[in-house]
């Protein structure tokens, strides 16, 4: 199951059928409104609640629906949440207008569409080319949070463990983008991120330049210290392959090279998925 509603719901993501209105973002903002009060959100206990009330509904329903209609109610709940985790309709939307901008020379837009991307992170770029590396770590560090980090709890932990992890991602970037600080909220997702996001760095490691990229992975990922934007930016880089004779603007090479060796990253996670479903180790 875990193999057919990740393929599905990254066709559904790809092809951008899920509206604003379904996004995942959209659906945690009304919950966090209809249940919660920035008031509440600041109480250890009730923001742990609302950390784990989502994971844990899905969980219920799980157990509940399990072998209704020979299964086939599971397989929709499956497919329904991997959808709905894969979701990000606005950071797709922002970077296809940094592609759009650069492909116009418009580098100022480039620069303000770069800062849209990650809000949390300022692009203290000096030229052209340093903006295109640190876009593309961006964009590494995106696909982890949105597509490889997602997919490892929705492989190894279900729906339940999928939305846990989306919820708390939810949580701390609303906080950072009001300015806020939550309780809770930044050691669970550091918790969270410390092995998938080594695991997605190994990933890089050996879609790209191995020698180099296992350096630099060896290098952080026993370093219980870095963060893990760090690890995965990093390895990132040090695995990427610009294409020399690439026509393409010079702020978006090295993008394109990083997005590429996402894209690959990604590839093996489903090739060792599909490998842990015929050996059945994951269903």
């Amino acid at each position: 199951m875990a193999l057919f509603s990740l393929l599905v719901a990254i066709m559904i993501e790809r092809l951008k059928l899920l509206p604003q209105a379904w996004q995942l973002e959209t659906l945690l903002s009304f919950y966090a409104k209809a249940f919660f009060g920035s008031k509440q959100l600041g109480n250890d206990l009730m923001m742990a609640i609302a950390l784990v009330l989502p994971a844990i509904s899905v969980q219920v329903l799980a157990w509940f629906v399990t072998g209704m209609v020979w299964g086939v109610v599971s397989l929709v709940l499956w497919v329904a949440v991997a959808i709905l985790c894969f979701s990000h309709l606005k950071q797709r939307q922002i970077f296809k207008q940094y592609i759009q901008a650069a492909c116009r020379g418009d580098v100022q837009a480039c620069y303000h569409f770069a800062d849209a991307l990650d809000p949390s992170i300022a692009v203290d770029a000096v030229s052209e080319e340093d903006l295109g590396a640190k876009v593309g770590q961006t964009v590494a560090w995106l696909n982890y949070r949105f597509y490889g980090a997602v997919a490892l709890y929705f492989i190894f932990f279900g729906p339940a463990g999928a939305v846990l992890y989306c919820t708390t991602r939810y949580f701390a970037d609303d906080a950072k983008a009001k300015g806020k600080s939550l309780p809770l909220v930044d050691s669970t997702l550091t918790l969270l991120d410390w092995l998938p996001s080594r695991l997605i760095a190994f990933g890089y490691v050996l879609s790209g330049h191995f020698s180099a990229a296992f350096s630099k992975w060896r290098h952080l990922a026993f370093d219980w210290t870095k963060s893990a934007r760090e690890i995965v930016t990093e390895v990132a880089l040090a695995a990427e392959t610009i294409e020399t004779s690439s026509k393409t603007p010079i702020c978006v090479q090295s993008t394109i090279s990083l997005l590429q060796l996402s894209k690959r990253n990604f590839i093996l996670l489903v090739t060792g998925l599909s490998l842990l479903t015929i050996f059945g180790v994951v269903v």
